[in-house]
């Protein structure tokens, strides 16, 4: 009886694991199914929210947008430049942005617009996922720095060779120090890789 016993457990057992595996299959295959429906989705709404932003960026008439494919960013740690873009006037390069993406708190993505001069034209975020009332509000539009500012509107304007460091030429939120640290070395690294490009052109100023 003992003997029987053990079959019946270890047929059980087999039998456990055999559902559970295609009840993983099956789960796979589902998350495979809904990824080929909302990858594309995903990849239009992020193609749209970088045409809005270069327009809004560099909002002079006649100007053009392309995609930079002669220029490789270096990974840096867990930063990477995932694209960067040029704004021309005909065939002359008036400016650029960087598409950075890299651990915050927890994580996100930027767009950072800057002229041939360095100055900075705007900042959006494309992605941000840290927390509710802390970090978020480095995306929030409601939310005003003492200076009256929005943490991504008080980049604009300013001179990027400089480079953004917490206190000194930028004002973090309070709570959300690591955000706001965070974000300015997706700037840095952006902004680096843009002068690069621009050095590269001969467009540099």
């Amino acid at each position: 009886m003992a003997e029987v016993a053990k079959k019946e457990n270890a047929w059980s057992m087999i039998k456990l694991g055999l559902v559970l595996c295609a009840y993983a299959v099956a789960a796979c295959a589902m998350l495979a199914v809904v990824n080929n429906f909302t990858a594309p989705k995903i990849a239009q709404n992020q193609e749209r929210k970088v045409s809005q932003a270069m327009a809004e960026f560099f909002p002079d008439a006649g100007l053009t947008f392309e995609t930079v494919n002669d220029f490789t960013p270096p990974v840096v740690g867990a930063i990477t430049v995932d694209e960067m873009y040029v704004a021309k006037r005909g065939n002359e390069i008036v400016g650029g942005a960087a598409q950075v993406s890299g651990p915050t708190y927890d994580q996100g993505t930027i767009l950072i617009g800057i002229k041939t001069d360095g100055t900075v034209t705007g900042l959006k975020f494309l992605k941000l996922t840290d927390s509710p009332g802390f970090g978020l509000k480095a995306n929030d539009s409601t939310f005003k720095l003492p200076n009256g500012k929005t943490f991504y509107g008080q980049f604009e304007g300013k001179n990027a060779k400089e480079g953004f460091v917490a206190g000194q030429n930028f004002d973090a939120i309070s709570g959300a120090t690591i955000t706001s640290v965070a974000v300015s070395s997706l700037i840095n690294e952006g902004s680096k890789n843009i002068f690069a490009y621009f050095n590269q052109k001969g467009v540099a100023k």
